[in-house]
Protein backbone atom coordinates (compact mmCIF):
# COMPACT_ATOMS: atom_id res chain seq x y z
CA UNK A 1 0.00 0.00 0.00
CA UNK A 2 0.62 3.77 -0.46
CA UNK A 3 2.14 5.64 3.33
CA UNK A 4 -1.09 7.18 2.59
CA UNK A 5 -3.85 5.26 3.56
CA UNK A 6 -6.55 5.63 0.31
CA UNK A 7 -9.65 6.22 0.84
CA UNK A 8 -11.96 3.58 -0.31
CA UNK A 9 -16.22 3.79 -1.31
CA UNK A 10 -17.84 0.26 -0.97
CA UNK A 11 -21.37 0.12 -3.09
CA UNK A 12 -22.69 -3.54 -2.17
CA UNK A 13 -26.26 -3.77 -1.09
CA UNK A 14 -25.44 -7.23 0.79
CA UNK A 15 -24.62 -6.09 3.89
CA UNK A 16 -22.88 -9.25 4.74
CA UNK A 17 -20.24 -8.82 1.45
CA UNK A 18 -20.34 -4.88 2.55
CA UNK A 19 -19.33 -5.73 6.24
CA UNK A 20 -16.66 -8.17 4.91
CA UNK A 21 -15.38 -6.38 2.34
CA UNK A 22 -15.06 -3.43 4.54
CA UNK A 23 -13.53 -5.25 7.58
CA UNK A 24 -10.89 -6.92 5.79
CA UNK A 25 -9.83 -3.34 4.02
CA UNK A 26 -9.88 -1.19 7.26
CA UNK A 27 -7.59 -4.01 8.61
CA UNK A 28 -5.45 -3.55 5.79
CA UNK A 29 -5.32 0.23 6.20
CA UNK A 30 -7.75 1.92 4.21
CA UNK A 31 -10.27 3.94 4.90
CA UNK A 32 -13.40 2.67 4.30
CA UNK A 33 -16.98 4.70 3.72
CA UNK A 34 -20.04 2.63 2.27
CA UNK A 35 -22.79 2.52 0.79
CA UNK A 36 -26.18 0.82 -0.09
CA UNK A 37 -27.11 2.14 -3.30
CA UNK A 38 -26.97 4.85 -5.50
CA UNK A 39 -28.27 7.61 -3.57
CA UNK A 40 -26.06 6.50 -0.32
CA UNK A 41 -23.31 6.85 -3.20
CA UNK A 42 -23.97 10.14 -3.93
CA UNK A 43 -23.71 11.33 -0.69
CA UNK A 44 -20.73 9.83 0.13
CA UNK A 45 -18.83 11.38 -2.76
CA UNK A 46 -20.32 14.55 -2.33
CA UNK A 47 -19.17 14.45 1.65
CA UNK A 48 -15.88 12.33 1.38
CA UNK A 49 -13.09 12.37 -0.01
CA UNK A 50 -12.65 9.30 -2.53
CA UNK A 51 -9.65 7.53 -3.79
CA UNK A 52 -11.42 4.39 -5.42
CA UNK A 53 -15.17 3.27 -5.59
CA UNK A 54 -15.74 -0.55 -5.42
CA UNK A 55 -19.32 -1.08 -6.89
CA UNK A 56 -21.50 -3.46 -7.23
CA UNK A 57 -23.46 -4.36 -10.89
CA UNK A 58 -26.65 -5.74 -9.38
CA UNK A 59 -28.10 -2.74 -6.79
CA UNK A 60 -31.54 -1.78 -6.09
CA UNK A 61 -32.43 0.92 -7.76
CA UNK A 62 -30.47 2.37 -10.22
CA UNK A 63 -27.70 -0.79 -11.21
CA UNK A 64 -23.49 -0.07 -11.02
CA UNK A 65 -23.26 0.47 -14.59
CA UNK A 66 -25.41 2.87 -14.79
CA UNK A 67 -23.70 4.85 -12.11
CA UNK A 68 -20.51 3.69 -13.19
CA UNK A 69 -21.43 5.51 -15.90
CA UNK A 70 -22.55 9.23 -14.26
CA UNK A 71 -19.07 9.01 -12.26
CA UNK A 72 -17.01 8.52 -15.66
CA UNK A 73 -18.87 11.13 -17.13
CA UNK A 74 -17.65 13.65 -14.20
CA UNK A 75 -14.24 12.17 -12.65
CA UNK A 76 -11.02 9.88 -14.01
CA UNK A 77 -11.71 8.20 -10.42
CA UNK A 78 -10.79 4.82 -10.52
CA UNK A 79 -13.71 2.07 -10.20
CA UNK A 80 -13.96 -1.52 -9.70
CA UNK A 81 -16.77 -3.29 -10.60
CA UNK A 82 -18.07 -6.43 -8.03
CA UNK A 83 -20.46 -8.97 -9.89
CA UNK A 84 -21.97 -12.73 -9.69
CA UNK A 85 -21.42 -12.98 -13.13
CA UNK A 86 -18.00 -13.99 -14.32
CA UNK A 87 -18.77 -14.36 -17.69
CA UNK A 88 -16.83 -12.31 -20.32
CA UNK A 89 -19.52 -10.35 -22.21
CA UNK A 90 -20.59 -9.26 -18.40
CA UNK A 91 -16.80 -8.32 -18.05
CA UNK A 92 -17.06 -6.41 -21.73
CA UNK A 93 -20.12 -4.49 -20.46
CA UNK A 94 -18.61 -3.56 -17.16
CA UNK A 95 -15.08 -1.95 -19.12
CA UNK A 96 -17.37 -0.45 -21.97
CA UNK A 97 -19.49 2.02 -18.70
CA UNK A 98 -16.16 2.86 -17.83
CA UNK A 99 -14.82 0.17 -14.89
CA UNK A 100 -11.11 0.38 -14.23
CA UNK A 101 -11.16 -3.73 -12.89
CA UNK A 102 -13.38 -6.38 -12.89
CA UNK A 103 -13.87 -8.80 -10.21
CA UNK A 104 -16.24 -11.62 -10.01
CA UNK A 105 -18.34 -13.14 -7.12
CA UNK A 106 -17.63 -15.14 -5.01
CA UNK A 107 -14.07 -13.92 -4.25
CA UNK A 108 -11.33 -13.85 -1.88
CA UNK A 109 -11.05 -10.59 -0.16
CA UNK A 110 -6.54 -10.56 -1.04
CA UNK A 111 -7.47 -10.96 -4.31
CA UNK A 112 -9.94 -7.68 -3.76
CA UNK A 113 -7.19 -5.97 -2.29
CA UNK A 114 -4.20 -6.59 -4.78
CA UNK A 115 -6.45 -5.11 -7.65
CA UNK A 116 -6.97 -2.10 -4.95
CA UNK A 117 -3.50 -1.83 -4.84
CA UNK A 118 -2.70 -2.53 -8.59
CA UNK A 119 -5.09 0.05 -9.69
CA UNK A 120 -3.74 3.04 -7.76
CA UNK A 121 0.06 1.96 -8.55
CA UNK A 122 -1.09 2.31 -11.79
CA UNK A 123 -3.01 5.85 -11.44
CA UNK A 124 -0.05 7.06 -9.41
CA UNK A 125 2.55 5.94 -12.10
CA UNK A 126 0.83 7.69 -14.49
CA UNK A 127 0.77 10.93 -12.65
CA UNK A 128 4.54 10.80 -12.43
CA UNK A 129 6.16 13.13 -15.05
CA UNK A 130 8.98 11.84 -17.17
CA UNK A 131 12.25 12.15 -15.44
CA UNK A 132 13.84 11.51 -18.66
CA UNK A 133 12.64 14.51 -20.82
CA UNK A 134 10.92 16.38 -17.70
CA UNK A 135 7.49 16.63 -19.96
CA UNK A 136 4.69 16.69 -18.26
CA UNK A 137 2.31 16.78 -21.50
CA UNK A 138 2.65 15.39 -25.25
CA UNK A 139 1.21 16.60 -28.36
CA UNK A 140 0.12 14.43 -31.32
CA UNK A 141 -1.97 16.31 -34.57
CA UNK A 142 -2.48 19.03 -32.46
CA UNK A 143 -4.01 17.23 -29.16
CA UNK A 144 -2.40 17.55 -26.12
CA UNK A 145 -2.58 14.59 -23.28
CA UNK A 146 -1.58 16.40 -19.72
CA UNK A 147 0.68 14.14 -17.45
CA UNK A 148 0.11 16.82 -14.68
CA UNK A 149 -3.27 17.17 -14.78
CA UNK A 150 -4.13 13.68 -16.25
CA UNK A 151 -6.07 15.33 -19.26
CA UNK A 152 -6.48 14.98 -23.16
CA UNK A 153 -7.60 18.24 -24.57
CA UNK A 154 -8.48 18.10 -28.66
CA UNK A 155 -7.25 20.04 -31.51
CA UNK A 156 -9.93 22.89 -30.28
CA UNK A 157 -8.68 23.05 -26.79
CA UNK A 158 -11.46 21.15 -25.38
CA UNK A 159 -11.27 18.80 -22.74
CA UNK A 160 -12.38 15.37 -23.65
CA UNK A 161 -13.86 12.95 -21.28
CA UNK A 162 -11.28 10.00 -20.39
CA UNK A 163 -11.85 6.85 -17.64
CA UNK A 164 -8.13 6.44 -16.16
CA UNK A 165 -7.93 2.98 -17.98
CA UNK A 166 -8.15 5.05 -21.38
CA UNK A 167 -5.78 7.90 -20.39
CA UNK A 168 -3.12 5.40 -19.16
CA UNK A 169 -3.38 3.30 -22.44
CA UNK A 170 -3.11 6.15 -24.64
CA UNK A 171 -0.41 7.53 -22.59
CA UNK A 172 1.42 4.19 -23.19
CA UNK A 173 0.66 4.73 -26.88
CA UNK A 174 2.20 8.27 -26.99
CA UNK A 175 5.32 7.61 -25.18
CA UNK A 176 6.02 4.70 -27.84
CA UNK A 177 5.16 6.07 -31.02
CA UNK A 178 5.99 4.00 -33.91
CA UNK A 179 6.05 0.76 -32.12
CA UNK A 180 4.51 -2.23 -32.55
CA UNK A 181 3.17 -3.27 -29.14
CA UNK A 182 1.52 -6.87 -29.01
CA UNK A 183 -1.58 -7.47 -26.27
CA UNK A 184 0.36 -8.77 -23.92
CA UNK A 185 2.64 -5.89 -23.31
CA UNK A 186 0.47 -3.33 -23.27
CA UNK A 187 -1.56 -5.02 -20.29
CA UNK A 188 2.14 -5.36 -18.71
CA UNK A 189 2.67 -1.92 -19.14
CA UNK A 190 -1.15 -0.47 -18.08
CA UNK A 191 -2.67 -3.02 -15.72
CA UNK A 192 -0.92 -5.97 -14.80
CA UNK A 193 -0.49 -9.71 -14.78
CA UNK A 194 -1.59 -9.63 -10.90
CA UNK A 195 -4.53 -7.58 -11.76
CA UNK A 196 -5.89 -10.77 -13.45
CA UNK A 197 -6.27 -9.13 -16.57
CA UNK A 198 -7.39 -10.50 -20.15
CA UNK A 199 -6.50 -9.34 -23.79
CA UNK A 200 -10.05 -8.77 -24.68
CA UNK A 201 -9.95 -5.32 -22.42
CA UNK A 202 -7.13 -3.73 -24.14
CA UNK A 203 -9.48 -4.19 -27.65
CA UNK A 204 -12.40 -2.56 -25.53
CA UNK A 205 -10.11 0.05 -24.43
CA UNK A 206 -8.41 0.40 -28.30
CA UNK A 207 -11.91 1.02 -29.24
CA UNK A 208 -12.77 3.37 -27.06
CA UNK A 209 -10.19 5.88 -27.83
CA UNK A 210 -10.68 5.40 -31.44
CA UNK A 211 -14.15 6.84 -30.41
CA UNK A 212 -12.52 10.19 -29.10
CA UNK A 213 -9.68 10.96 -31.16
CA UNK A 214 -9.93 9.40 -34.80
CA UNK A 215 -12.12 11.04 -37.21
CA UNK A 216 -13.06 8.22 -38.69
CA UNK A 217 -12.96 5.57 -35.59
CA UNK A 218 -13.92 2.48 -38.39
CA UNK A 219 -11.08 3.29 -40.28
CA UNK A 220 -8.55 4.17 -37.53
CA UNK A 221 -5.24 6.46 -39.07
CA UNK A 222 -3.73 6.84 -35.08
CA UNK A 223 -3.94 3.46 -33.56
CA UNK A 224 -3.70 1.17 -36.27
CA UNK A 225 -4.32 -2.93 -35.52
CA UNK A 226 -1.53 -4.66 -36.75
CA UNK A 227 -2.61 -8.56 -37.74
CA UNK A 228 -1.44 -11.09 -35.50
CA UNK A 229 0.92 -8.13 -33.81
CA UNK A 230 -1.16 -5.87 -31.33
CA UNK A 231 -1.48 -2.18 -31.95
CA UNK A 232 0.71 0.65 -33.31
CA UNK A 233 0.42 4.47 -32.71
CA UNK A 234 1.34 6.27 -35.40
CA UNK A 235 1.49 9.75 -35.11
CA UNK A 236 4.70 11.97 -34.43
CA UNK A 237 4.80 12.93 -30.47
CA UNK A 238 6.48 16.30 -29.23
CA UNK A 239 7.03 16.88 -25.65
CA UNK A 240 5.86 19.85 -24.15
CA UNK A 241 8.12 21.17 -20.96
CA UNK A 242 5.15 23.96 -20.18
CA UNK A 243 1.83 23.07 -21.21
CA UNK A 244 -0.77 25.88 -20.35
CA UNK A 245 -3.98 25.38 -17.84
CA UNK A 246 -6.60 24.97 -19.35
CA UNK A 247 -10.29 25.21 -17.92
CA UNK A 248 -12.54 22.92 -17.25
Amino acid sequence: MATASPNILVVEDDRETRALIAKYLRNNACNVTTANDGREMTRALADHRVDLVILDVMLPGEDGLSLCRKVRAESQMPIIMLTARGEDVDRILGLEMGADDYLAKPFNPRELLARINAVLRRQAAAQTVSASTGATALTFRGWRIDFRLRELRNPAGARVAMTSAEFDLLRTFCERPGRVLSRDSLLDLTQGRNAGSFERSIDVLVSRIRRKIEPDPQDATMIKTVRSGGYMFTPTVEPVTNPVNGGS
